[in-house]
């Protein structure tokens, strides 16, 4: 099954709440945030056998590339609501003369 179908409901409130693209982008970071949840509740189980205080070598792994990827997904959601470059300039010469 596609995630397209697993969160459609959640797809199409962001969607129409944000736009498509930062609707989808919201969507991703939920779905990050549910992965980063599921490894962090496997890694109370899994520990490290030289420090059982922190997770296993591999969920240490996991969790930093999911947090990156969050990172990565949030910077795209400020450069998509900031619109493409000089976007904000024109956006501020129309507001102007609307006045």
């Amino acid at each position: 099954m596609s995630v397209f179908d697993d969160r459609r409901e959640e797809l199409e409130k962001h969607e129409f709440m944000m736009g498509e693209a930062r609707g989808r982008l919201a969507v991703t970071l939920d779905v990050l945030t549910d992965a980063l949840i599921l490894v962090g509740q496997h890694g109370v189980y899994c520990t490290s056998a030289r420090n059982p205080k922190v997770p296993a070598l591999d969920l240490q792994a996991v969790l930093a590339n999911i947090n990156g990827a969050k990172e990565l997904v949030s910077i795209g959601d400020g450069a998509v609501a900031a619109g493409p470059p000089g976007a904000g300039e024109e956006r501020r010469a129309v507001r102007a003369t609307r006045l």
